[in-house]
C-alpha cells in the first residue's frame, strides 16, 4: 500500500473506533495505531473482522520501556492481513500496576507472546489464562528486559559439584562494570599478534 493508502485506512479505522483510537500515524511505509488499554480486545476484534482490514493474523506482541513516562511500558501488538498483504502496528500504553486486558480471547497465538512480556518487563495481562514465566527461572527476581534492570542481575546460578545440585548465589563481580573504550589500547596484547608485523611494515 502506498502512504495515502495506509492513511486512508487509519481514518476509515478511526472513523470506526473514534472512542477507542488515540491517534494513527503512517511512517516509514507502516500505519500505527496508538489505542485506550482497555479496549484492546474490541480493537483487535474490529481489526480481525472487519473486510476493510482483514487482520486475521497476530504475528508478534512485545513491550517497550521509557522509564521516564507515567505509562512507562508500551505494549505493541503486529498484525497482518493475508487478503490485503498489509501490516498494522497497534500500541496501548500501561504503567507498572495496571493490567491490559488479555488478546488471547481473540487471537490464541497471543498465549506465549503475552507470557514473554510479562516475563520480560512485568506488564500483567487480566483474564490470561496461564500468565507464568516463560524465559526466565521459576525463582527469578525482577524482570531482565526493564530498563532499571541491573546489567549483572541479582543472583548466579552454577552447579555444584560438592552438592550435586544447582544452586543460587548472589552475584560478585571481580571489577565493577565499566564502560569500553575501544579505541584506548589499556587492554591490547603486549606482544605483536600474528599479522600485525605486516600492517606495521606497510606504515613505514
Amino acid at each position: 500500500m502506498t502512504d495515502k493508502a495506509l492513511i486512508e485506512l487509519g481514518d476509515a479505522i478511526a472513523a470506526s473506533l473514534e472512542n477507542e483510537l488515540i491517534s494513527s500515524s503512517v511512517s516509514f511505509g507502516e500505519l500505527t495505531v496508538l489505542v485506550r488499554a482497555e479496549h484492546i480486545q474490541k480493537v483487535l476484534t474490529f481489526l480481525r473482522d472487519d473486510k476493510e482490514c482483514c487482520f486475521k493474523q497476530l504475528i508478534d506482541v512485545c513491550g517497550a520501556d521509557y522509564p521516564e513516562r507515567n505509562k512507562r511500558f508500551e505494549v505493541v501488538y503486529h498484525l497482518l492481513s493475508y487478503q490485503l498483504n498489509q501490516r498494522i502496528r497497534v500500541k496501548v500504553k500501561t504503567d507498572e500496576d495496571t493490567p491490559v486486558p488479555s488478546a488471547v480471547s481473540v487471537f490464541p497465538v497471543a498465549n506465549w507472546y503475552e507470557r514473554e512480556v510479562w516475563d520480560m518487563y512485568g506488564v500483567f495481562f487480566a483474564d490470561h489464562p496461564d500468565l507464568r514465566r516463560m524465559l526466565t527461572d521459576y525463582g527469578f527476581q525482577g524482570h531482565p528486559l526493564r530498563k532499571d534492570f541491573p546489567v549483572s542481575g541479582y543472583v548466579e546460578v552454577r552447579y555444584s559439584e560438592e552438592q550435586k545440585r544447582v544452586i543460587y548465589e548472589p552475584v560478585t563481580l571481580t571489577q565493577e562494570n565499566r564502560d569500553f573504550d575501544f579505541m584506548s589500547p589499556w587492554e591490547t596484547a603486549k606482544y605483536v599478534l600474528p599479522g600485525d608485523e605486516k600492517a606495521e611494515a606497510e606504515g613505514k
